[in-house]
């Protein structure tokens, strides 16, 4: 009998490939602050998830696209960017432990079976 690992990781599996997509948008997000008319996006990760899951194959399908929605600036600019930089490494900084937190598990998975596969 074969050990299904997306099974073992349960949804932190998904997680991880949805932390990482929203690292890259708001990387995106804070590289582009001084980019004129540039529109910040972030995901609705938790929505983002529940489709994932929904669809249980575990692909993202478009790369994350259709889950991006602009940020609504607290303070526009006049030449149209939304970035606004404290709430863009706010969120990148909420994501970052968010992915740790989840790799911990997945880690915390992986050496449970670890210990099972070698009788302990």
């Amino acid at each position: 009998m074969g050990i299904n690992f997306k099974d073992a990781a349960g949804v932190h599996a998904d997680a991880l490939t949805l932390r990482a997509e929203r690292t890259r948008i708001l990387a995106a997000n804070i590289a582009n602050e001084n980019t004129p008319g540039f529109q910040a996006q972030d995901m609705d990760f938790s929505a983002t998830l529940a489709n994932v899951q929904a669809e249980g194959n575990g692909d993202l399908g478009d790369g994350g696209d259709s889950a991006l929605m602009y940020r609504v600036p607290y303070h526009p600019t006049r030449d149209g960017n939304t970035v606004e930089i404290g709430v863009e490494q706010a969120a990148f900084s909420q994501n970052a432990t968010d992915f740790a937190t989840s790799l911990t598990f997945v880690n915390m998975k992986l050496k449970g079976l670890a210990k099972a596969i070698n009788g302990q």
